[in-house]
């Protein structure tokens, strides 16, 4: 069985971890508060919060 620690699932954004939620705030192009306000709006798929950002954003 495959070891998958490490591997970054791009599909999902994880609150819990710092270094993810710096991850998709740099590559979203948000705050954090943004981001965190996002999550709990649209949930925790990556493209999900990304649309969102970007249609809340213009």
């Amino acid at each position: 069985m495959p070891d998958d620690r490490g591997r970054r699932d791009q599909t999902r954004i994880d609150l819990g971890e710092d270094h993810q939620v710096r991850y998709w705030c740099e590559k979203i192009g948000c705050t954090r508060d943004e981001l965190m306000h996002a999550v709990a709006q649209k949930g925790v798929m990556s493209e999900d919060v990304a649309n969102y950002l970007r249609r809340t954003k213009r």
